[in-house]
């Protein structure tokens, strides 16, 4: 009576089948499509087709199915025990797995209990469209899981087959949602910290302090381990019988059993909760596991490196050994503090961006949002950005500047504390009207004040407001808010005349879009259109426009600032856009930059491109309040003018003037001036060595460039010198002028020399420094090229040191 969907799940007890066959390095490049937001099928071709196959049954009309859902329901009939619907002659298999089957009359008897088809369905009558298929869905998966079980030659696996068979059958008869969590395996997860957690606590463990570029391709590292772990079919317990102990087999037979009940089976029977396996189980199982894993994925990737594209054979070849050996250690080290559940790591500011799910505590006064949903979703249409009129202005800026200045005073390098007190004294006196002396005392705005100062004013007193808006096919979207997208559509279309309206139109309208609108007079009157990629840490910015008539007011700015105060809270600190020969003076004074920071990967395939417009950069600084950032820098200029003024009040004593030029001194040393050592001025350090009969110091310009090329060349003939000594080929090296923006070799200065470049030792010297420092920003610290460039900085110093060329 089982249907012959011709549908089989791979066995277990093997490590590399259909789905590990992929993992082992195709999992290493479907981990990347997936981390860059692709949609990467689950690399099991059974699955795929047992969800064509209920997409079929799905399609089937009312009569056929309920003849296949009465093969499997309890007949109605009083005192009837009958629990399925039995054909009275089976019917004949048809060579083809397409070929349409004869259908059954509700009249034909069941060969059971003799009572008609209908005794079997009355119950599924009154059922709608979906509970119908969710049944026959289930039926699908009876039907499998049969199949393997008759295919599992392993008896242990066969009877937890049988075991969720049963379960499935029994929840079609009663119409129930089967569940595996009540039974005595406990329900996920089983261990703490899991798996996934450990991983990235490992990352952040041994490379949260390397570079961007390093804890990037190590975070990636951890995500194609994952993704093997995920789809990984573990040995049967059978088989681990004769290598472990009998304490720890039974452990294994455990969590063997759980991993087949809540992640492997519905894998591919989907009626069944699904569990990842690294998020529900920990320690203990990958101990287990991980060496037979480590060891047949090294097979795999060495079976398969010559089918590998160059880049992702780089990635794998060199480094994913190494991270495989210093996890190994940590997941059997007794005291490994990954395994830790209070583990806490922060990574350091320049790798902030890159961890999933971090998030910045909300400082007072930084947002006020009274339009957003229950839960903080993202499936908001609306959220007010200006707070109410003085709520801002309400927290206590002396303290805030005292904190700020409080911090500064504990600086290990800082050169003199100033008291909490004295600064608070000076903040009261900047505040104080009556202290304040000059012509800016009663004016509106000072001579010099920020372009955002008339804003503020009018944000203060509740003229303009400030409000991310945006469309949505999820819930309903509010007639304001929809005049509001309609108005900035309009100023868009007309301020960009050059941009075609139905693009517009599109992306203004665009759920995945958003606008930060600016609000006057109940009209918008401008506004920044932008899309946010959460995953890849960056938002693009698409439209910037403010209506003619309201130009030249500081608008522009104070936009800018509010969506990146908005980023900071969604902790997206990179913004990019295009922007044309008109925009690129507004973008710049933002603090964009055409230095793209962000590594190429992050935003490739995601930014829309224009012609004609230049590719530009923002990094947010998180600690930055963007709204406040001009009038806490002016406060910061009058507290060190202040300071200045006490100390000039303190030191009274005047120096005479120097009189020692009229005798004929054409030069004195600086710290011979009277009263120059009592402002705090030092000299500059100098070189142990007398520099002033280095080449450098004389006038000599030839000196110094025979000197300069009698260090190159014995530079090149060291035997460190081999990576350094041409520019690296791009045809290699693909990616390497992506990541070094400023490359350097010895040629290239060899060149230099010749063309008289070097005025000074000191352009010489950083050219030097850039090839080791592009060499160690590059490669790996286990890499020859790393070693070479250690031993050559080394020489090169010492040899430099040597002719009294070096004062460091």
């Amino acid at each position: 009576m089982m249907s012959s969907s011709g549908v089989t799940t791979p066995e277990p007890g093997t490590s590399s089948t259909e789905e590990a066959a992929r993992t082992g390095v195709g999992g290493v490049v479907s981990s990347q499509a997936s981390s860059q937001g692709d949609q990467v099928p689950r690399p099991n071709n059974n699955v795929q087709r047992i969800q064509q196959r209920k997409k079929q049954v799905f399609n089937w009309p009312h009569s056929k199915k309920f003849l296949k859902l009465a093969i499997y329901s309890a007949c109605q009939a009083d005192t009837c025990k009958c629990n399925g619907w039995k054909a009275p002659t089976p019917l004949a298999r048809s060579p083809r797995a397409d070929a349409s089957q004869p259908l059954a009359n509700f009249t034909d008897p069941c060969r059971s209990c003799t009572h008609d088809l209908r005794s079997h369905v009355t119950h599924l009558e009154s059922l709608d469209e979906n509970e119908l298929n969710k049944l026959l869905g289930m039926v699908v998966d009876v039907e499998n899981i049969f199949m393997a079980m008759h295919k599992e030659e392993d008896e242990e696996t066969k009877r937890v087959y049988y075991y969720l068979f049963k379960l499935l059958r029994k929840c079609i008869m009663t119409k129930t949602t089967p569940s595996t969590s009540e039974g005595p395996l406990g329900q996920p997860p089983f261990e703490t910290p899991s798996i996934h957690r450990a991983v990235s606590n490992f990352v952040l463990l041994k490379f949260a302090n390397t570079t961007q570029r390093e804890y990037s391709t190590m975070s990636d590292l951890a995500k194609m381990f994952l993704h093997c772990l995920n789809h990984w079919n573990f040995e049967s317990p059978s088989v681990k019988k004769n290598t472990v102990s009998n304490e720890d087999f039974s452990l294994y037979k455990i969590h063997f059993t759980r991993w087949l009940v809540f992640c492997h089976i519905p894998a591919f029977c989907d009626s069944f909760p699904h569990s990842e396996t690294t998020q529900v189980f920990g320690r203990s199982l990958l101990r287990y596991v991980f060496r037979s894993v480590r060891r047949q994925l090294k097979e795999k990737i060495k079976n398969e490196k010559s089918r590998m594209p160059m880049e992702k054979r780089y990635l794998v070849l060199n480094n994913f050994p190494r991270f495989l050996a210093q996890l190994e250690d940590e997941v059997y080290s007794p005291n490994s503090p990954i395994w830790d559940v209070d583990f806490k790591l922060e990574l350091p500011p320049h790798l902030a961006h890159l961890q999933p799910g971090a998030t910045n505590a909300r400082r007072p006064g930084e947002f006020e949002k009274l339009m957003v949903l229950p839960n903080d979703k993202d499936q908001f249409t609306t959220i007010n950005l200006t707070p109410g009129v003085g709520k801002k202005h309400a927290r206590s800026e002396t303290g805030t500047l005292s904190d700020q200045h409080a911090k500064r005073a504990r600086l290990e390098d800082s050169i003199e504390d100033i008291s909490d007190q004295t600064i608070a004294q000076i903040i009261a006196t900047i505040n104080d009207p009556s202290c304040m002396a000059g012509p800016e005392q009663h004016s509106v705005f000072p001579e010099n004040a920020p372009r955002d100062a008339a804003v503020k004013v009018e944000e203060s007193k509740g003229l303009i407001r400030f409000h991310v808006v945006g469309n949505s096919l999820s819930q309903s979207v509010s007639k304001q808010t929809m005049l509001w997208l309609i108005a900035l559509q309009n100023v868009f279309s007309h301020q960009l005349p050059r941009m075609p309206k139905e693009y517009i139109t599109r992306l203004v309208f665009d759920p995945k879009h958003r606008t930060l609108a600016l609000i006057k007079d109940n009209r918008a009157i401008g506004g920044i259109c932008f899309r946010m990629f959460p995953e890849q840490g960056f938002t693009e910015i698409v439209f910037l426009a403010v209506t003619s008539n309201e130009q030249v007011k500081g608008y522009g700015t104070h936009l800018m600032n509010h969506l990146k105060d908005y980023h900071i809270r969604k902790n997206v600190l990179h913004f990019l856009t295009f922007g044309d020969e008109f925009a690129i003076g507004y973008f710049k004074k933002q603090g964009f930059s055409k230095d793209i920071r962000l590594p190429r990967q992050f935003y490739q395939g995601y930014i829309k491109d224009y012609e004609g417009a230049a590719l530009m950069h923002c990094e947010i600084d998180p600690r930055i309040v963007y709204t406040e950032f001009t009038a806490v820098v002016r406060k910061q200029k009058e507290i060190i003018k202040k300071l200045i003024e006490q100390r000039q009040q303190e030191v009274q004593k005047v120096h005479p003037g120097l009189t020692c030029f009229r005798d004929g001194v054409r030069s004195i040393p600086v710290e011979s001036i009277p009263g120059i050592l009592e402002t705090g001025w030092k000299p500059a350090a100098r070189s142990t060595r007398a520099l002033q009969h280095s080449p450098e110091e004389s006038h000599d310009h030839e000196t110094l460039q025979q000197t300069l090329r009698q260090v190159l060349n014995t530079i090149k003939g060291h035997n460190s010198a081999w990576p350094f000594l041409k520019p690296v080929d791009k045809n290699e090296v693909p990616d390497y002028y992506e990541h070094i923006k400023f490359p350097m070799d010895l040629k290239t200065m060899a060149d230099r020399i010749k063309s008289h470049y070097y005025v000074s030792r000191r352009l010489f010297i950083a050219d030097m420094t850039r090839i080791f420092t592009n060499c160690r920003l590059y490669n790996s610290p286990d890499t020859e090229y790393y070693r070479c460039a250690t031993v050559l900085e080394k020489y090169f110093q010492t040899k430099m040191k040597e002719l009294g060329l070096w004062d460091k």
